[in-house]
């Protein structure tokens, strides 16, 4: 599939795309991982009346070897890799409400901390209260050069809108970094899967996704 550039996202990625972590012919080093979402909007009262209900989603990365052993998990409960090149920003629990902003949970890479057994990290979703991402309105994830309160650069955004086949859906697979000879490449998925914990979602990716 093709990818598009535009100015303010960045490289517009689609599902099953994938790029190399390359602008101006250097490879990025240090980057973000920007995890986004919508709270669900309800109408009440004959419709009248519109409410917000907080979207408390657990974005998480976990690493994977040549040999697709599992290295380890960066979340909100272990928040730094033991490399100290991974770094999550902490618990997100609402979603955005009107506003579109800041991304609500931040993931920051070192690539060249980077333990050097790594050769994947797969980036996902877990729906804390098992709300249905077909009623979560969007979800996205960008890459960008900043820190998670500053947005300097961004280099690729990949966005899904709420669709029909997420319904029933509790967690999200939305891409992986792949390490290749010369550098490091991420690929869209964008899946919507039944897994609810971490934990299930992670021999979920082990089974499915390396």
């Amino acid at each position: 599939m093709s990818v598009s550039l535009n100015k303010k996202t960045g490289i517009n990625l689609s599902k099953g795309n994938s790029i190399s972590l390359v602008k101006d012919e250097k490879l990025l080093e240090k980057i973000c991982i920007g995890l986004n979402w919508g709270a669900i909007k309800k109408k009440s009262f004959l419709g009248l009346l519109k409410t917000t209900e907080p979207v408390d989603l657990d974005g998480s990365v976990t690493t994977f070897s040549k040999e697709n052993k599992n290295l380890y998990t960066v979340y909100y409960q272990n928040l730094s890799s033991p490399d100290g090149a991974i770094k999550h920003s902490g618990d997100d629990r609402e979603g955005d409400d009107s506003v579109d902003d800041l991304d609500n949970e931040v993931i920051t890479i070192d690539l060249k901390k980077l333990n050097p057994d790594v050769e994947q990290i797969i980036f996902y979703l877990n729906s804390y209260e098992g709300q249905d991402f077909g009623k979560i309105p969007y979800v996205k994830i960008r890459i960008y050069e900043g820190t998670p309160t500053q947005v300097n650069d961004v280099f690729a955004t990949f966005n899904l809108s709420s669709d029909e086949s997420f319904k029933g859906k509790v967690s999200m697979v939305m891409g992986k970094l792949i390490r290749t000879k010369n550098d490091w490449e991420f690929k869209t998925i964008g899946d919507a899967v039944k897994s609810f914990r971490i934990k299930e979602t992670i021999a979920l990716i082990e089974e499915k996704y390396l």
